[in-house]
Parts: C-alpha cells; structure tokens; sequence
C-alpha cells in the first residue's frame, strides 16, 4: 500500500526493492518465461479475434449496468439468493458485517476476492472480532505475514521456498522444509480444520450472469468450491463491471482470461453456481447466500466516454507480466491495492488522488501493458491523462510548469539548445559527452554517459544537406525532434544519405517543433496540444506524400495522439486527422514505400544486432521492416534476448526514477553483450542515448548507432 507523502519518499521505497535480490530474480525468471507460456497457450487462436469478441462484450454490457443488475438480482432472488448493492466499500464492508452477525457466524473462510482486497474487508470483520481465513494459498501467505497482494493472480510471487517455510515453522510451531510439495500439504492440513469449522463463506466473482443470475468463479485450487459449499452462508462480493448479459458473454472472458493471466487454455476449476443449494451444515438444510454488488464509482465510471473502457478489465494481471518497471520493483511499489498499470489507474478512482499521485509517474511508457491487455485498454493513455488531472487538481509543481511554458514556446525553446553549446564546453571538454557535470545537474545519472549538445543543430545545417532532386517522384517531410535536431543530426543527416537516388525530394519546415510526447508524460497536456498544433501547421500538408521521422517515439505520438489531442479542436481536427495518416517511421519508409533492397548496399558481415523501440514495435506495430533493412544492408542479424523489451529510457522517466531505469538497462546490456555482435542498431534516438550512455560507462567495445547511420555506411 501507497503512503509516500512525495515522490522523494517514494523513490526511497523504491530504491529498497531494487536492493532486494532475491525479487528481481523471481520477477526476472517470470518476465522471461511469461511470454513462452502465453504464445504457446493461445496457439490456433486469432488474438485480435478474441480479444476484439471482449471488447465488443464488456463496452455493450457497461452501458446498461443498472438494467443488468436488476435483471440479476430478479432472477437470483427467485432462486433464493438475496441481492444487495453497496454505494461504496464502506457500505459493502458494512453489509457483509451485518450479514455475519445475524447469523451467528464467527469465523469466516474466503476464497480470493481483490474487491475484497479493494474494500478492506478483512480489516472491517476482524474489528467486530470475527476470524478470517484466506484460503487460496497465496493469499494466505500473505494474510499471515499481514501484507497485501503482490500481483492480482499470484499474490506471493515475490516471496521465496525459505520465506514460506521460516512463515509455516511459525505458524505450526513445527520445524518444515522448504520442499514446495511438503509446504502445499502443510498448507492444505492447516486450512482443512479452518473449513469445517466456518459458519461463513465469502468468494469473489469472475461473472454475475444477468440472465440467470448465475456466478462464474475461476481458480487453480480447490479452495473456492469449499468455501462456497461447505460453510452454511455464501456471501459473494462482486464490483458491478462483473455484470455479464448472458453465459455466451462471460465464455468469451473465459476463452482469454486464462491463456493471459498463467499462460493455461483453462483454470483447474471453473465453477457456475445458481441460486443457493443445500448445505447440511444448515439447520434447514439450505445454504444462506448473499450477492453483494460493488459500485465505488464503477457507474460514474462507465458513463465517461475515456475511462470507461477501464472498466473492461478482466483481471488477468499481464498487464503487470510485461511491465518492465514491474519487473524490477514488484507489485508493492508498483501499486496500492490494485497493481501493474491497470492498479495505477484505478488507485486514482477507487482510493483517491493521494494515493495515486506518485505511482502514475512510475509509467515507463513502453506500451506493453496496451500491447498485452486482454480487454483492449488503453493503460499507458490513462495513465498520462490521470497524471494530467492531479496535476491540475493539486496544481503543476514549478518544474513541470516551467517545462510547460519553455517547450510551447517553439523559439526560445530552441534558443536554449543552442545555448546548451556553449554552456557544456567546461564538463564536455571536447568530447560527444557529459562527463563533469556537477552533482545538482546528473544526480543518480552515474549509470549512463549522457551525451552533449551538437555543434550545430539539423536545422541550422539544413541549407547545407537539403537534397536536390530534379522530377521528384516522391515528396515527404522530414520530422526531426528534439534528440536529433540538437544532439544527433548525424542520424537525419545519415537518413538523408540513404534516400539518395530514390527521388524523394525533402522538405524540412523550420517552424517543426517537440512533438509533445515529453509534456504529455510530465502531465502538462494543454502544452502538448500547444505543441501539436504548432507542428501541425508547420507542414503544408497538400505538398508532402508523407511525413517521414527517424524517431519512433515521435513517429507514435505523431500518428495516435494528434487526432486525439486536436480533435476537439474547430479547425484542427481535420487537419490532424490527415497528418496523422502521412506519419511513417523511417524502416517502414525505406522497407514499404522505396522498398530498397540488397542490391544498393555492400555485403560486409558485420555481426549486428537490434534493439526495438517501444514506440516502434508495439507503438507503431512495426516488427519486421529494420531486421529486414539490417540483412538486406549487407550486415550479419544477430537476434537479441528481449529485442522488443524496454532499454529503461522513457524520457523524463529515466530522470525522475534513475536506479530504475538502470536496472532494466543493465538487462538490455548484458543481453546485446551476449549476441557478440560488434554494433547494436535501432530506431529511436533516446535508444541511442540509453544504450549509448550504458555502453559507454561499462566500457564496451560494442558500438551503439541509428539504423539510419548503419545503412549510409553501407551503401554501395
């Protein structure tokens, strides 16, 4: 749980996990073995297909949540069940509480239930002195060790065998071993006393089933059956987003939700109960059952036209299996209650601004979540627009304000590059680096060389290196960003050599600027619309056949999120639509449009190998084109562990969170090392920079360049 009062308290946290070793091995051997175990579980199946099928689903059902609710607890109720809804977790703890004490129960068996966690519930009955047992085996780790879940599915992941077996000698005051299979039957021997003797069980709910109101529970262990079956009353807690129209609707979850939460075709158990059955455990031999639905905001929710596709979630966690900022401090620090990206977004909504404000800015931004998510939400879009309402909530801190105001204003934005020059010469003294920068200005910045500022800047060279191309056949214009209009023109230089002889003619609007992407994840979203628009009107739309960037993080933020900022705007929303539709990266440019092949390039062998941006590979959907351009240039392709696993850069992000952002570069490091390739290429320029900076800090030999700067050494 979230109770760092400011992000330096909450760096501190994070540093704390980071030194933990024995979490980063298990999130490492599960973020490596994760993958596999998908792929191979959705196999035959078209992904696209099925997840599109939930989409479909869920956005039909969230619009009549309050007609599917009464159609439930109609038919619930006539099969003996009684329904009730809860305005808020207080109400619902209060509900459940109630049901207990008139009743007569005093202890209480749960199967897992992160609405449960949501609420607090344990918390709630344990003070009216009610015993609670959690029952999953996870849960109940734990439970006991009075922590909250780790990840949605696999609450103890980050514990070891020995943590697990120190815990169970506690518990049975007896001496047990740390053999996984002798900790289970410890576990089941200890629990099965528990479930004899509950008067109460409380479950969560995967589907309530509005036309026969039905519950669908989905688990790995037997836990739930017998806490639903066993003790004499049956509570099930359920948010209102669990509502599914019919048991077709509920099918098409279940077809995705196991093969993307652990990689399995089907859960151990999945169990449909309807109405309440016998129990002899009763006096009248008939189970008490009580469905309590949650609101907590689901309904205000599902009528925001942005943050209702929240509400889609299937809580499989994959969104936290990819998340590379996950993977290196776990879901303690990357969440309140709720983990992974998904637990950043509904932190916000369920527990409050407070609890949210630091963890939305632990968002690398690499689009796996997006990328993974079985529903189809866009998380890491959430996740900046939540970063944006805080912000003008709780009012932009003076450096993000200042960020804002420089990077709207286009000229004396790029008057302090160019300034920039001068200022380094006493801490680059000559080199391409950073290297003596006072502490106040590269705090925690020790793990990377950061590079220096260009002598001159792309557009200062631009009258120099336009081409000139008599009967063009193509147009474009050229988009250059900030990295390599100030600190590596050598790249679009580089890109503009490769574009010889292809009659493209190019031109290069002096008024271009940032393409917000920075702004939008500092918060500051009305700079970022300032900003599109002012790059929008630099380029005549009707004189360029495309708008060609070497830069894959500009080329996403180009093409998805101008129409999304602008379009809104009288004027402007035609106008972005249309540059959004000429936005192409450079490998797909020279691959699918020039389609260049082997014969313009020298055949060397030199071993290289790639490193795929985010924004490329998952942003721009953008796979094969740069390895394509790699073999057919001449060059040897030498496949990398992870190629389109995060390098750690992220902007701002590797700034705000450095010993982060090390952490998962020192795994892209040591996996480009591994391929013994003698240059590693790639598309982005804060790629460049990342894995420049690490490269050049450990010492390595391996050369780090701009696919582009690859090529033009290559061409015959």
């Amino acid at each position: 749980m979230q109770d760092a009062k400011n992000l330096k308290e909450y760096r501190g946290e994070l540093h704390d996990a980071l030194e933990n070793e024995f979490l980063r091995n298990a999130m490492d051997k599960f973020a490596t073995a994760y993958p596999v175990g998908r792929a191979n579980a959705f196999t035959g199946l078209d992904i696209k297909e099925v997840v599109d099928a939930v989409v479909d689903s869920k956005n039909a059902a969230l619009t009549h949540l309050d007609e599917l609710f009464q159609e439930f607890k109609r038919h619930a109720e006539a099969a003996g069940v009684t329904v009730h809804l809860a305005a808020d977790a207080d109400e619902a703890n209060r509900i459940i509480g109630d049901i207990a004490q008139k009743a007569g129960c005093r202890k209480i068996v749960k199967s897992k239930s992160m609405t449960a966690e949501e609420t607090l519930l344990n918390h709630h009955l344990e003070d009216l002195g009610l015993e609670v047992t959690e029952t999953d085996l996870g849960e109940w780790i734990i439970q006991m060790r009075h922590e909250g879940p780790t990840h949605m599915v696999m609450p103890a992941i980050h514990l070891s065998r020995d943590q697990v077996a120190d815990l169970f000698t506690d518990v049975t005051k007896k001496q047990q071993s740390n053999d996984i299979q002798k900790l289970v039957k410890v576990a089941r021997r200890e629990l099965r006393q528990k479930y004899i003797e509950a008067d109460m069980g409380i479950s969560g709910v995967n589907f309530a089933i509005a036309e026969s109101g039905t519950l669908g529970i989905v688990t790995n262990e037997g836990n739930a059956r017998l806490v639903t079956t066993l003790p004499r009353v049956h509570v099930a807690l359920a948010g209102l987003d669990k509502l599914s129209p019919t048991l077709n609707d509920a099918l098409k979850v279940l077809r995705v939700l196991p093969r993307n939460a652990t990689g399995q075709a089907l859960t151990s158990y999945v169990t449909w109960i309807t109405g309440a059955n016998e129990c002899l455990a009763a006096a009248d031999g008939k189970k008490e059952m009580h469905v309590v639905f949650l609101d907590n905001g689901r309904r205000k929710m599902a009528a925001d036209p942005l943050f209702s596709q929240v509400l889609r979630c299937v809580r499989c966690g994959a969104c936290a299996n990819v998340c590379p900022v996950y993977r290196m401090v776990g879901g303690h620090k990357m969440g309140h209650i709720y983990i992974g990206a998904i637990g950043l977004i509904l932190t916000y909504f369920f527990h409050g601004s407070d609890k949210a404000k630091n963890l939305v800015q632990n968002c690398i931004n690499c689009q796996a979540c997006k990328n993974i998510c079985a529903a189809g939400i866009d998380l890491p879009r959430l996740i900046k627009e939540i970063y944006a309402r805080i912000q003008d909530e709780e009012g932009h801190g003076v450096q993000n304000s200042l960020l804002g105001y420089v990077m709207r204003n286009r000229s004396f934005f790029h008057s302090l590059l160019k300034a920039g020059r001068f200022a380094q010469k006493p801490f680059s003294r000559g080199t391409p680096y950073l290297r003596h920068l006072p502490m106040m200005f590269a705090k925690d910045q020790s793990f990377r060389a950061l590079p220096a500022v260009a002598d001159k800047a792309f557009r200062d060279m631009w009258p120099e290196v336009a081409p000139k191309v008599d009967n063009p056949t193509l147009r474009i214009g050229l988009f250059a960003g900030c990295a390599q209009d100030f600190l590596y023109p050598e790249q679009l230089v580089a890109g503009l050599k490769t574009f010889e002889g292809k009659g493209v003619a190019v031109d290069f609007p002096q008024k271009q600027s940032c393409c917000g992407l920075p702004l939008q994840m500092m918060g500051e979203k009305k700079s970022a619309e300032d900003v599109a628009r002012q790059n929008v009107e630099a380029f005549d739309l009707n004189k360029v056949d495309y708008i060609v960037t070497l830069c894959a993080s500009c080329a996403s933020q180009l093409k998805h999120s101008y129409e999304k900022l602008l379009g809104d705007k009288p004027g402007l929303r035609v106008k972005a639509k249309l540059f959004s539709e000429k936005v192409i990266d450079y490998s797909s440019f020279m691959k699918d449009v020039l389609k260049v092949d082997a014969s313009d390039y020298r055949e060397t062998g030199r071993k290289t190998t790639y490193h795929a941006p985010c924004h490329l590979c998952r942003g721009m959907d953008v796979h094969d084109a740069p390895r394509d351009l790699i073999k057919d240039g001449g060059m040897s392709y030498e496949p990398c562990k992870e190629e389109e696993v995060c390098c750690g850069f992220g902007g701002s992000f590797s700034v705000k969170f450095p010993e982060v952002s090390a952490g998962i570069l020192k795994n892209k490091l040591d996996n480009i090392e591994e391929t013994g390739a003698s240059q590693i290429v790639t598309d982005c320029p804060g790629c460049v920079m990342q894995i420049r900076g690490g490269m050049v800090n450990r010492g390595s030999k391996v050369e780090v360049r701009h696919i582009a700067e690859a090529l033009a050494e290559q061409l015959k």
